[in-house]
């Protein structure tokens, strides 16, 4: 694959607005000694460029961008569209967001704006256009940086207008709404389409549990406004990204997501992006598993090698508990980062601001103004590792042979039904699949509900409670063709609109689980059960039980105690060529790996290295040849698998010596020949 840059992007979010001029000649000391070569610049600059509703002030910004050009860095320009000016809150307030409790807010914080506000679509297009008009030419513009982490609903009555036209789109009738949103319930039939209202807390908008986590009364009103939510916002990206492309046909356009982050169907948007960028934000006890899931979802976006757009060098400043990173951690994550598919390493930010809710948010340059600093030595090193490496890993894959599903849709629709258990998270319970694939160094796609199954040998769809058109076909061919899939309790329950398919659990995938689930017991957090397999082996369950029968699949596993004991918790069921796998309860760690060593052994997967480790091994290929990323996230020192022995580390351009012992978050890459088989 080309790649997308002519060298890795090593850099990030610079404001030197916030600093007088002669702070600016400091910083491009500093950033030269650290190899920095990339500056984002200009995310939230709207009120500086734009003081008047009539009036323009490039002056400063020329200043910015004349800089870096003259020193060379790939400049990141962003279009500084997520946070509006004070001016345009004060003479069109309705340009502001009312949010779920029915509140409009005022001027204040960011992404702040209704994206249904044609003012807001006025002004946000008339300033991205003076941009790309007065810096589209500049060859030193590498990327166009749309807006900032887009995210957030908005329930105004613009909202609701334009929600209504895009109801009428889908659904063409009202009969055809009532149908699909089953409105006969609780007698909520509408008669025309001016009778539809957002799904907030004013309206059919609920909240229950302990964290309030929002609920609602009819979901598929409440799925489809998160659908309509994100299309609004995808067409304020769109409308920038189509202005810029008026006067630069070329540039790489994106804008910077946010790993899981429910609000956005991100699939969808990836289809509209030149390139994924994202934001990596782990907290001091996010598991590694989960950050590379994050990694590995951002890159199956679109399929394609990523721009990791910020992270800290350092310690965030919003999250309950700001740890330090550790000695090596910081560069540890970053090629991490790499491994799984990026093509830059930016962070949020360059010098760290005097003021603000982020001034103690990590930076390159810190508050004493140094760079005698274990932080800025750290970037130091990764900078001139980086600059050795571009020749090398720029624009090489990450292949795999087990894809695991990962759709926005089911995202929503799990988590707004009222039942069986508000402890059930989508995210966690795909990780809890994703995280044995890790541990056993098995390369994974993060893929959408309508991929390729073909390109793998393995598919996981855990909680596919949402059974799209679609979907029972495609996945019954790619089982047929000797495909293993695997799949849980809360799957094929509903359709697109969220009501049930009838007949018995798990609806369209009854014919291909070869079961199907007449009851599912929830367990309190204090609940437990135990399930025994076939070898007498013994796990623990939680959560929820299915209760069901057998029609062709293969008991691996019952349950062993209340009224169910001695019933089906685990299956396989023969279809076609290949094979069934379907997990009735929410088994610990040790159960769900064995039931996928079964799987993974059915499905004739295998892991980057035959050896077993607990080092993370991740793999770029690059056509002749393959970048071995070699990363010891465990506290105690692990030797290097005896298949790297006699290898040069491109890091140092040591060989690598058998039993050597890596050190906590010691990184090796080693690059190896295409089809080399390691042993």
């Amino acid at each position: 694959m080309k790649a997308a840059f002519k060298r890795i992007l090593y850099g990030g979010d610079y404001n030197p607005n916030q600093w007088p001029r002669e702070i600016w000649n400091q910083d491009m000391a500093y950033f030269k000694d650290a190899r920095i070569n990339s500056a984002t610049i200009n995310v939230f600059s709207w009120a500086k460029i734009q003081p008047g509703e009539e009036e323009y002030y490039f002056d400063e910004l020329d200043e910015i961008v004349d800089m870096l050009s003259r020193e060379n860095y790939d400049i990141v320009l962003a279009t500084s569209t997520a946070a509006l000016p004070a001016w345009m809150f004060q003479k069109y307030p309705e340009v502001a967001r009312v949010d779920y409790q029915g509140r409009r807010h005022t001027f204040g914080k960011r992404h702040n704006a209704c994206p249904n506000s044609a003012v807001y679509q006025k002004y946000a297009s008339a300033l991205v256009e003076q941009l790309a008009k007065r810096y589209g030419s500049n060859r030193h513009i590498s990327c166009w940086h749309i807006n900032n982490e887009y995210g957030g609903e908005c329930f105004c009555e613009n909202c609701a207008k334009a929600f209504r036209v895009w109801l009428k789109k889908k659904y063409h009738t009202i009969d055809a709404l009532n149908a699909a949103w089953n409105l006969e319930f609780w007698g909520h039939s509408v008669y025309s389409w001016d009778e539809v209202v957002p799904p907030n807390a004013l309206g059919d908008g609920m909240e229950f549990g302990p964290e309030d986590r929002l609920a609602t009364a009819f979901a598929g009103l409440s799925v489809d406004y998160r659908r309509f939510m994100s299309d609004s916002l995808l067409e304020n990206y769109k409308m920038e990204r189509d202005i810029i492309r008026r006067f630069d046909p070329d540039t790489l356009i994106t804008t910077n997501l946010m790993g899981t982050y429910k609000g956005l169907d991100y699939f969808k948007w990836a289809k509209e992006m030149d390139i994924v960028s994202w934001d990596c934000y782990p907290s001091y006890n996010t598991p590694w598993s989960y950050t590379a899931m994050c990694h590995d979802l951002m890159r199956g976006l679109k399929d394609a090698p990523f721009m990791l757009m910020e992270q800290t060098p350092s310690q965030q400043n919003w999250q309950p508990y700001n740890s330090l990173k550790r000695p090596g951690q910081m560069r540890a994550q970053s090629y991490q980062t790499l491994a799984h598919g990026a093509d830059t390493i930016q962070f949020f930010q360059l010098r760290r601001s005097r003021g603000g809710c982020e001034k103690f948010h990590g930076a390159v340059i810190a508050h004493a103004g140094t760079r005698d600093t274990r932080v800025f030595r750290e970037v130091r090193q990764l900078g001139e590792e980086l600059a050795g490496l571009s020749a090398h890993i720029q624009g090489s894959v990450n292949e795999a042979e087990v894809g695991i599903v990962f759709d926005w849709d089911n995202y929503w629709a799990l988590e707004y039904t009222s039942g069986p258990s508000c402890s059930l998270s989508y995210v966690d319970q795909l990780h809890q699949y994703y995280r044995y694939f890790y541990d056993k160094n098995i390369s994974v796609h993060m893929i959408p509900f309508d991929a390729d199954f073909g390109r793998y040998r393995m598919v996981v769809a855990p909680v596919l409670y949402m059974v799209k058109e679609g979907m029972q076909e495609a996945l019954e061919e790619f089982v047929k063709q000797g495909g293993v899939l695997i799949t849980t309790f809360m799957s094929g329950i509903v359709d697109q609109s969220d009501n049930v398919h009838l007949g018995g659990y798990p609806g369209p995938l009854r014919n291909l689980a070869g079961l199907w689930v007449e009851e599912i017991d929830a367990l309190a957090p204090e609940q437990s059960n135990t399930v025994v397999f076939s070898d007498g082996t013994e796990a623990s369950c939680r959560m929820l039980c299915d209760l069901m029968h057998l029609e062709g699949a293969q008991c691996l596993a019952s349950y062993k105690s209340d009224f169910y004991a001695n019933t089906p918790a685990v299956t396989r069921h023969p279809f076609g060529d290949g094979a069934v796998y379907y997990l009735g309860t929410a088994l610990e760690p040790a159960g769900i790996a064995k039931v996928l060593d079964m799987a993974v052994s059915d499905a004739g997967v295998t892991p980057v290295i035959a050896e077993a480790t607990q080092l993370e091994i991740a793999c770029r290929w690059a056509g002749d040849c393959t970048y071995y990323f070699i990363i010891n996230f465990k506290e105690e020192a692990q030797a290097v698998p005896a298949c790297f022995a006699g290898q040069t580390d491109l890091l140092t351009g040591k060989t690598v010596e058998a039993g050597e012992q890596m050190a906590k978050y010691e990184v090796k890459i080693v690059k190896l020949p295409s089809g080399c088989i390691l042993f």
